[in-house]
């Protein structure tokens, strides 16, 4: 990690990747904020990561109120100083046939894993301008390249984070902010838990490597992403996948 950049944000941080990514980012001496809307156990999260020896603390935020962002913004640049590392992880689904999706499932898909990402990035950028520095880190999904029947909300939402991934890139580049995604296939979480066996088989049959994921597997790319090695990269997507897109 870099000697100067300290500071992360991480959305959704309070369970299951974002969890993870936190965790992740605490142990390689990261100063790291949870951000979620669940605060009680953003909290617990963020106490748990103090171990580490840095420093942690909870936000509750609604990454689709352009308000509450700004609210995560402020805190964070009051409390830590800078904001140097975003990812964009909050996401949420609501599945349903497309002839029968409702405007509200749509909505609330699209405002959360689009619009909240949007949000986010365009005020963290702003902090991360005035130093030029910062590294954005977006999770999309394998479901926005391939299409996924019963969730075009959620596939057409991480397929748009793709294009707002590579334009923040071209538009921030210039000021030594470099903006990445990351597309995670089938990862094995609190949610992927309650599926029966048959839905998680049909997936592992479509994986070459014959497994799920785990958070640690985009944990680890994430860290990768935000480090000086990856440094010239920027409007990339990088699929973690088991090889699903082949």
């Amino acid at each position: 990690m870099y000697e100067e950049y300290k500071n992360a944000i991480v959305t959704g941080a309070a369970r299951g990747i974002g969890k993870a990514i936190a965790e992740g980012l605490a142990k390689a001496g990261l100063n790291v904020v949870i951000s979620d809307i669940m605060y009680d156990e953003a909290v617990k999260v963020a106490e748990s990561l103090k171990s580490y020896g840095v420093k942690s603390f909870a936000v509750k935020t609604d990454v689709s109120d352009i308000n509450s962002v700004s609210e995560l913004i402020k805190k964070t640049v009051d409390e830590l100083g800078s904001v140097d590392f975003l990812i964009n992880n909050a996401g949420v689904t609501r599945d349903n046939l497309t002839i029968r999706m409702s405007e509200e499932q749509w909505d609330l898909v699209l405002d959360i894993n689009l619009k909240g990402t949007f949000l986010c990035s365009q005020a963290a950028a702003k902090e991360m301008m005035k130093k030029r520095f910062g590294r954005i880190v977006n999770i999309s999904s394998v479901s926005g390249i391939l299409g996924t029947a019963g969730q075009a909300n959620y596939a057409s939402s991480k397929a748009g984070v793709i294009a707002l991934t590579k334009s923040f890139a071209r538009e921030l580049g210039a000021r030594n902010i470099t903006t990445n995604a990351i597309a995670p296939g089938f990862i094995i979480t609190e949610m992927t838990d309650q599926l029966s066996e048959e839905v998680k088989n049909a997936y592992l049959s479509q994986i070459p490597l014959k497994r799920g994921g785990t958070p640690e597997d985009i944990t680890e790319v994430v860290k990768f992403l935000i480090s000086p090695s990856a440094s010239y990269i920027t409007g990339t997507v990088i699929n973690v996948s088991g090889g699903l897109l082949i």
